[in-house]
């Protein structure tokens, strides 16, 4: 799925609750720290890490590509 950022940059576990994987900022920030999510292919750990255009986030089998808004 593509995720349109609308800033310079999200934090992980808001992505992941707005994508629909999680249903919490909070059940986010556990999926980062049960080891659940990767960054561009490597394991995250930091649950506020700052996602930026052209970064693809993967949590339990889906993947999220962000893009930049055409604003």
């Amino acid at each position: 799925m593509e995720f349109t950022l609308r800033d310079d940059y999200i934090e992980l576990c808001n992505l992941l609750k707005l994508a629909g994987i999680a249903d919490s900022g909070g059940q986010g920030k556990a999926m980062v720290a049960e080891g659940l999510v990767t960054v561009d292919g490597k394991p995250e750990s930091r649950k506020t890490a700052k996602i930026r255009a052209g970064q693809v986030v993967e949590c339990m089998g889906q993947s999220i590509t962000v893009i930049a808004t055409d604003a």
